[in-house]
Formats: structure tokens, sequence, C-alpha cells
């Protein structure tokens, strides 16, 4: 355990400091690291290109962002933090009075100590973002400002990392975590690191399922793979999405759109099985990525568990969500209960039935002899469990989600099941 702990450590202090964006070599400088761990493919999408109603971005650089006094002393630099300036700000070579200056700077709406993270992806524009402390000093210091943003954009393309770990199924589990925020630990460092480590348990595993593992950015990843791969994404039959996941708070998980699937019922299963409480959410379409996955044109169920959720822990998109805020033994917590996810979703056995009614128990020796007997109430005859079983069989419904249905211990229906195995009159479907 020690071990991974020390792992993790290093990962969260190797990829804090790069200044990841939507696309560029930051974004490529991690991919690479995440690589030398698992096998990832580095994947390249052209800049500009359509992906259904958006355009891949451009790369973004930033060399240089300093805001100094009219005497020429330095009141803000981007070297002192990534947030301090918006992400895709443009260059600018400026000289602002107060009134003017005060529009372009950010500071936290609550935490004073704080500096927010702003971007603007999609329009240009530029920006500083400050603390309470940095906005009072640049304020109360003497203008005009000279105010200098030197950064470049770069018609190249937007990197994604990927990897197929196959199993005896062509059927795929999809696992993505997104790489654009830069120097922030939960939000989504956290989600970059336990993905590498998660991929790594499934690369050491026998595998039922097979799982495809995505480390993209934010929306527009999700937006362009999907368009890169519809054909694909047919073979995915559900999936997680990994954000915020290093937190000291509590364990959260937000379902998939479909309330009743089954991925619902298993993570639900474990956690009151390990007797940890946790805040569910229901779906809905503000989050990450699960909301590009579940759109119309693929309709993917995926779920999310978290620790420290994003919106609702305090340091939420600001330079206090921190090394000193995501430990690796909290990583370590989430990454075990995903591990046992895992675990659980190979071990998920599903039956389908080999007769499209009601099955003739009598003939399989399963019905007593004589029939018109009264129904017991509040428990079910044998008969009447094994009744349910095949009509539950249809493909779709675990042992584990048939117990949930009927209140029956999943050891007396294993032993049922295995009899009507035997009989075939089901037969094991997953």
């Amino acid at each position: 355990m020690h071990n991974t702990r020390n792992k993790i450590n290093q990962f969260l202090k190797d990829l804090f400091p790069l200044h990841r964006s939507l696309a560029g070599e930051e974004n490529r400088a991690t991919l690479k690291y995440i690589k030398k761990f698992i096998p990832i493919k580095i994947v390249e999408i052209p800049s500009n290109k359509k992906v259904f109603d958006w355009r891949v971005p451009y790369e973004w650089s930033i060399e240089e962002g300093i805001i100094r006094d009219n005497y020429d002393k330095e009141l803000i630099n981007l070297k002192n933090n990534n947030l301090h300036v918006i992400s895709y700000s443009k260059s600018v070579d400026l000289r602002l009075n107060w009134s003017r200056l005060k529009k372009k700077l950010h500071k936290h709406p609550k935490l004073k100590k704080a500096i927010p993270y702003r971007t603007s992806y999609y329009k240009k524009d530029w920006g500083f973002c400050v603390n309470s402390s940095q906005y009072n000093k640049i304020r109360s210091s003497k203008g005009p400002y000279k105010i200098k943003i030197k950064s470049a954009f770069k018609k190249g393309s937007m990197s994604i990392g990927e990897l197929l770990i196959k199993g005896k199924s062509k059927k795929e589990i999809l696992i993505s975590t997104y790489i654009c925020h830069p120097s922030m630990a939960n939000d989504n460092l956290s989600g970059v690191v336990l993905t590498s480590f998660l991929s790594k348990f499934l690369l050491s595993k026998k595998r039922k399922w097979s799982y495809r593992i995505l480390f993209i950015p934010e929306t527009i990843g999700a937006i362009s793979y999907l368009n890169q791969n519809k054909d694909i994404m047919s073979k995915i039959d559900c999936g997680l999405n990994i954000s915020t996941v290093g937190g000291p708070g509590k364990f959260g998980y937000k379902e998939t759109f479909d309330k009743n699937h089954y991925l619902n019922t298993l993570i639900d299963n474990l956690f009151n099985e390990k007797k940890i409480k946790y805040k569910k959410y229901s779906f809905d379409i503000n989050g990450s990525d699960e909301r590009q996955y579940s759109s119309p044109g693929f309709r993917i169920n995926i779920g999310a568990i978290t620790k420290d959720k994003y919106y609702e822990y305090p340091y939420y998109h600001s330079s206090l969500d921190n090394l000193n805020y995501v430990k690796a033994k909290n990583l370590k917590k989430t990454l075990d209960i995903y591990y046992s996810v895992i675990e659980k979703l190979e071990k998920r056995e599903v039956y389908l039935s080999n007769i499209d009614v009601e099955a003739f128990l009598t003939k399989h020796n399963l019905f007593k002899k004589i029939g018109g007997s009264f129904l017991k109430k509040n428990s079910l005859s044998e008969v009447e469990i094994i009744n349910w079983i095949i009509f539950l069989c249809d493909g779709k419904n675990s042992i584990d989600e048939i117990s949930n249905i009927i209140n029956i211990s999943t050891k007396t229906l294993k032993k049922l099941i295995k009899k009507l195995v035997s009989k075939k009159i089901i037969f094991k479907y997953v």
C-alpha cells in the first residue's frame, strides 16, 4: 500500500506544475509521462476540424504574463501561479489606468486567499486572476499599469490518450478522464492519476470485459472522440467518468442517465456492503463528460464516483485546490473503490432464458404434481422464486439485481440458477 501511495505522490508532484489547457505541448508532456506508466496511444486530432457542432481549437502556449506598476515594480507574474492568466488569453502589451484594468481582473467571490481559475477558450480575450490581497495591492499601486501577456496560437492538433485493454468479450467498459485543467489537484489531476493506476490494475488482470481508457480535454475532447469513433462507441456497454476523486471529504456517486441501469445498482450495493456512507446524485446535464457520452446520438450510461465532488468543495476551480488539499492516502481510498467496481463488473453474471414464455416446470420436475394451492403471504415458495428468475433472465439483470428485485439472497438464487442451467432452461449470457 505504501509503495502505491509513494507512486501516487510522485505522479501528483510531477504533473501538477504543467500548464495544461485544451491543446498544446503541456498536454502532450502529460500524456508522454502517462505513457511511461501504461501503454497509451497518443492520438492527434487536427486544429479547426469540424466535430459535430464544434471545431477543434488551435494549440495555445504562454510564455509570459506580468502586471507592473508605473515604476516598473512587478505586481503579478504568471511564473508564480499558472492560474494568474486566463487560459487561452491572447497576447497584449498595454498601459492601462485602474478603471480599465479592474475590468480584466478576476478574484474569487468567497475565498480571499484563492486565485480563481478562468478560461476564454472560444472567444479571443485576455485577463488576469488574482487573490484579494493582490487585487488590493494593484489597486493601491501607482498607475498607469504595464500589462504584458505573451502567448501564441498555433494550428496544430489536440492530443488524446487512448488505451484499449482487451478481454474475452468484445463489449467494452469506457473509462474516461480529462487532462485540461492546470495546477489544480482535485479537479482534475486526481482523476488523471487514478485513471492511470486503475489502467495498470486492469492490465494485470484476466478480463471478461474489454476496457477503453481515454485521457482527453474536457467537453471538446469527448465530442471529438465521439465524432471520430462512432462505430467503436456502439461496443460500449457503460462506463465511468473519473473526476474529483482525491479530496479529504465524502464519497459521492452521480448516477447514469438511466436511473434503472445496472451500474447504479452495482455501485449502490458496493457502498452498502463496505458500510461506506456516500451522497447520491441524480444525473443532470451539469457536470463533466458523462453528458457527452450520454447525449442523444450515443446514450451511453456513464456513472461517476467522486471524493469531494466538483462544485461542492470550497476550493473548486481555485489555487487552493492544491497538493496540500489532495493527499495520496485519500486518492488511494477512492482508487480502492474503483478496484472494487471493476471486480464486481467482472464477476457480474447475467443469464438469459432459453424459452420465450413461461417454462413448463412440471416437465422439468420443478413443480409439484398437484396444482391449485393458495399463495402464501409475505414469502415466496421455491416455484415462485424459479418463475421470477426465469422472468427476470432477460440478458440484462444480474444475480445481484434479481436479488434486489425479489428480496432473495444471492446464495439461494445461485443454487436455483445452477439447477435451471443444468436443465437448459436458462443459460449464462455474460
